[in-house]
């Protein structure tokens, strides 16, 4: 904002005058105080905050309750600066209050929330693991013993080929055709077969 520092009738104003022309809604008035006051106010504010766009946004909220209420400076208990530095320290001290509150709600609520989440993660693991062992159950006997033994005992096709006195290339076959049922009965009772697979 801009200003003169002539304020008004080519003579010196004193930061009350200027209130009082502030107060009959003159923004040249206000410009003029900010061009003042403004750098001041910035750098209390920046003190308490740190952060550049915080303390900007206290300088604005100073000016504008000036602009709002110019009434509430009294210039019999002290300068303009100083009133307007009371104002932005006490504004600034009220946003890292916020700001703490804030984080400390955070804190509180995200162990809540994980506390949360967890039973749910194990109640819907609980239902995965009873519709995959439905789906188990519809397959045939040589099927499920060759998909148990290769995916649940960890063996090879070779392994479970050999445990089974079995061709490698049937107890393939089984547990491919076994893998295909398996996975349109899974799709069937709402089960992702990717997702339950990761």
């Amino acid at each position: 904002m801009g200003g003169s520092d002539e304020f008004p009738s080519g003579r010196m104003a004193s930061d009350s005058m200027l209130v009082v022309a502030v107060s009959r809604r003159d923004q040249a008035a206000l410009a003029e105080l900010y061009r003042r006051h403004a750098g001041s106010v910035y750098c209390a504010a920046l003190r308490v905050l740190s952060i550049r766009p915080l303390a900007e946004e206290v300088v604005q909220d100073a000016f504008l309750r000036l602009w709002r209420s110019p009434e509430r400076f009294d210039p019999d208990r002290g300068s303009l600066r100083s009133f307007l530095l009371a104002h932005s320290h006490g504004r600034a001290v009220d946003v890292v209050r916020s700001e703490v509150a804030r984080r400390r709600r955070e804190e509180r609520i995200a162990p809540e929330l994980t506390a949360a989440e967890a039973p749910m993660d194990e109640i819907l693991d609980f239902v995965v693991a009873g519709r995959v062992r439905e789906a188990v159950a519809t397959l045939c006997d040589a099927e499920r013993e060759a998909i148990s033994l290769a995916y649940f005992g960890g063996h090879s096709y070779v392994g479970v080929a050999a445990l089974l006195g079995v061709p490698e290339g049937t107890i393939k076959s089984r547990i491919r055709s076994g893998l295909a049922r398996l996975r349109i009965a899974l799709v069937e009772a709402g089960v992702d077969p990717i997702a339950t697979s990761r």
